[in-house]
């Protein structure tokens, strides 16, 4: 009866033990994510640093201080008031960039860090903007956001804090000014339509003028070419008219030499000859000629014709002599 009983209070002891190492063996077993660091106390004084991976503490001993993210973070801040040089009181909001470079520092040296960095943010801000005029401020966000990335980063390096970049986001100034600029600005604009508006109608003045001018020269051209054109046709006609009455001449010609050769040949008589000279000067009258002078005596008459008679003779013998 013992020996059962002492049998029974064993299991029922590992029953209790079993359980208690495991779960003693899961809260020593510790897997740090990536991009995570924890910081570990032990007996409430730092003892390390985990990375990620797996890791084995003490239970009961050792703790998790901090779980600190390794990662590059954004703090969006609310808009700060802030006066410029020539008292101008405007808000502007800010967004700071920072990573943990040494959980340690970061967990022991500031408390909320967040709310300091904030608190930072604002006062150096103020600094800066209180140091330049208001057309300084709204034309300088990169001078403004290099000067605050330097003096943060700085500022926050004891805390294991790195300030990658620093970016202001809205520049807000009061409503007055934020009238009169875009009454400036919408002052801008028009000026430039306006600008931008004779530009266009100088050019199209100018594209019209080359126009009209390159018309009239074509139009000149094109003239110039008719006038050729005319000019050569006249000549052309003057030419053909000239060859024209030239030719008709030498066919007259012709004819006056045959008929004066085929009359020479029939040896004409003197009664032949006048009714000849009769002929031709009834042709002559048949012409243009208003007044036509004929000899008064009829001797003169066949003194004419005889006087044909012997140049038609003579034309003979010089073409018989050629033969």
């Amino acid at each position: 009866m013992t020996l059962i009983l002492a049998s029974s209070g064993w299991l029922i002891f590992l029953f209790i033990l079993i359980p208690l190492l495991i779960i003693l063996i899961l809260l020593s077993v510790h897997i740090v994510p990536q991009s995570y660091a924890y910081v570990i106390e032990r007996m409430g004084s730092f003892k390390c640093v985990w990375d990620a991976g797996i890791h084995f503490k003490i239970p009961f001993i050792d703790r998790v201080a901090q779980k600190v993210l390794l990662k590059e973070q954004v703090f969006d801040f609310k808009p700060q008031p802030v006066i410029t040089r020539d008292n101008v009181t405007m808000q502007i909001d800010t967004v700071v960039f920072v990573q943990i470079t040494d959980p340690k520092l970061y967990t022991y040296g500031v408390s909320k860090p967040e709310m300091a960095i904030e608190n930072l943010t604002a006062t150096t801000l103020r600094n800066i903007i209180g140091e330049l005029e208001l057309d300084e401020t709204l034309t300088s966000r990169e001078v403004i956001n290099s000067k605050m990335r330097i003096i943060l980063d700085e500022a926050t390096d004891p805390w294991g804090i790195k300030v990658t970049r620093v970016e202001v986001k809205n520049i807000l100034p009061p409503k007055d000014i934020q009238d009169a600029m875009e009454k400036q600005m919408r002052a801008e604009r028009e000026r430039r339509a306006t600008i931008l508006t004779a530009d266009g109608q100088r050019e199209a003045a100018i594209k019209l003028a080359e126009g009209e001018k390159q018309a009239k020269i074509l139009q000149a051209e094109a003239e110039k070419q008719a006038r050729i054109l005319q000019a050569e046709a006249e000549k052309q006609a003057q030419i053909k008219k000239a060859e024209g009455e030239a030719e008709a001449i030498l066919k007259v010609n012709e004819a006056l030499a045959e008929g004066l050769k085929l009359l020479n040949e029939a040896n004409p008589t003197d009664r032949i000859l006048t009714l000849k000279a009769y002929e031709a000067l009834m042709k002559v009258a048949d012409g243009k000629a208003t007044k036509i002078i004929i000899p008064s005596e009829i001797q003169n008459l066949a003194g004419l014709v005889t006087s044909i008679k012997e140049l038609v003779t003579d034309a003979k013998s010089e073409e018989e002599k050629e033969n």
